[in-house]
């Protein structure tokens, strides 16, 4: 990686980390234990050593299943590694890594002895894992014991009712309440409890972090300081932001076209994080905020861009991604980037030949930079235990056991972030990624289905108010089916 100053330090950006249809069956006993159900689960203490916390009961005991060993059946959209079913560490294609996927394989083991459980893997694909969430819990015998889904299907299962509260069976001192080493839970913003719960890895404070990223040898030639300078000394705003983009948008051969702009990308990206950066949203709860004054101007600024200050390149309708990738040319200042775009295996920005600088997003005027969310948290998959699971205490600490493979040794697992570093190219933009996922929030309005035309904002067909006053009914519709 190219070294530069982390001129972020100062601001906290080394903030900690965040956080075909085979049915499941139902041989885990999917009903809710009653009176008449025998309760399977014992205290042991022969819980083993590197636990890290995992199984362990408020009276310091090991969780154990009695009696004949029973499968923990996990539904997900995908394969996952390694599982009960697995022979070899070479089962898994993507293994690159010797020594973590035999800690892996030989943790599987422990973890199946330890609690007298088979752990296994369900791909249901994605319709699949709706499908059975909405039926199978709502009959009150959920076809898996675990579900691994995407947040815009696991929220509204979560506001439905559908998932276990981890408050109510986990110990207080657990680490899903603490240091959040192994999961971390989601915040939906009820105060409620805890329903989902993510993954924490090394890689947890990169994923789904959209940063501004600039051409920087466009800003060396406009006399432009580099963003991060201004956001560390609080002056990053829209208004500064504005005028970069004003300053960067050019016609550099003097035909009287325009033929470098400031800004192009994905509208989807952009109102996103407009939204964080203003301190506000679209759709969090039950009721529609997109007629607020700060969502007002959101829209407001998005308008501007592209039919007053017109330094947006135009929207193209035709290509959805080639808003996206129109940096590639070498005729956009900025635009919105993430791991996955620049990756080497993505647009390879690292062989564009030219500086390329990440920045966190500059503060609206409802915005404030110690509070804002910096990523949007219905984003990613995450993981639930539904409500019907026989002895969910036991279901979340084989678990918990199973993902801790590296007994708490963080480095270990965190040992291969080559990808992530090639991807962000220098040590800044990786820092600047950290950032973005070190506070996160609930934003819905892109999972409420297609009753958007953000192009008619931005092509000039509807005005900011008028794009609320269309939309405000559709919202609050669709809001009411998602929270119903």
């Amino acid at each position: 990686m190219k070294n530069v100053t982390k001129k972020l330090l100062s601001l906290g950006l080394c903030a900690a980390m965040v956080a075909g249809m085979t049915a499941c069956g139902n041989e885990s006993g999917g009903s809710t234990p009653t009176g008449d159900t025998p309760n399977t689960v014992q205290q042991s203490g022969n819980g083993g050593e590197g636990s890290n916390g995992g199984g362990e009961s408020s009276g310091g005991n090991t969780l154990y299943n009695e009696g004949e060993t029973r499968t923990i059946r996990i539904g997900t959209w995908f394969d996952q590694y390694y599982d009960s079913t697995h022979t070899d560490i070479y089962d898994n294609p993507n293994m690159n890594n010797e020594d973590q996927a035999n800690a892996q394989f030989n943790n599987l083991k422990e973890v199946e002895e330890k609690y007298n459980v088979r752990i296994e893997f369900v791909n249901l694909t994605w319709d699949g894992i709706q499908e059975s969430i909405n039926t199978s819990i709502l009959a009150g015998t959920p076809d898996c014991d675990i579900y691994q889904g995407d947040m815009t299907f696991l929220i509204p299962a979560a506001l439905n009712g559908f998932c276990t509260n981890l408050a109510d069976i986990l110990p207080a001192d657990d680490d899903l309440f603490n240091d959040q080493m192994i999961f971390a839970p989601t915040d939906l913003g009820n105060g409620d409890g805890v329903y989902i719960f993510k993954t924490v890895t090394g890689e947890s404070k990169y994923t789904d972090t959209y940063p501004l990223a600039f051409n920087g040898q466009m800003l060396a030639d406009a006399g432009l300081e580099n963003p991060n300078d201004l956001y560390a000394r609080g002056e990053w705003t829209w208004e500064k932001w504005r005028e970069y983009m004003i300053a960067l948008t050019q016609d550099t051969d003097g035909d009287g076209v325009i033929d470098q702009y400031g800004f192009s990308s994905r509208f989807d990206f952009l109102v996103n994080n407009l939204l964080t950066s203003n301190g506000t949203y679209i759709a969090q709860n039950g009721t529609e905020n997109l007629t607020s004054t700060e969502v007002g101007e959101v829209l407001e600024f998005i308008y501007n861009m592209y039919n007053v200050d017109r330094v947006a390149r135009p929207w193209n309708a035709d290509d959805f991604d080639e808003n996206a990738n129109a940096y590639l040319n070498g005729n956009i200042a900025c635009w919105i980037t993430a791991a996955w775009i620049a990756a080497p295996n993505g647009n390879n920005d690292g062989a564009l030949g030219w500086d390329i600088i990440w920045a966190p997003w500059p503060i609206g005027p409802h915005g404030n930079q110690e509070t804002n969310n910096l990523r949007n948290g219905a984003a990613g998959n995450a993981w639930m235990i539904p409500t019907g699971a026989k002895d969910p205490e036991l279901i979340y600490a084989v678990f918990q056991d199973w993902q801790n493979w590296y007994k708490g040794d963080t480095d270990f697992r965190d040992s291969d972030m080559t990808w992530w570093e090639d991807s962000a190219m220098t040590e800044e933009n990786l820092e600047v990624m950290g950032y973005l996922g070190s506070r996160e929030g609930i934003e819905l309005w892109n999972a409420l289905g297609d009753i958007w035309q953000w192009p008619d904002l931005l092509n000039g067909v509807n005005t900011p108010a008028q794009y609320q006053e269309i939309y405000k009914q559709p919202c609050q519709d669709a809001l009411d089916g998602f929270f119903k």
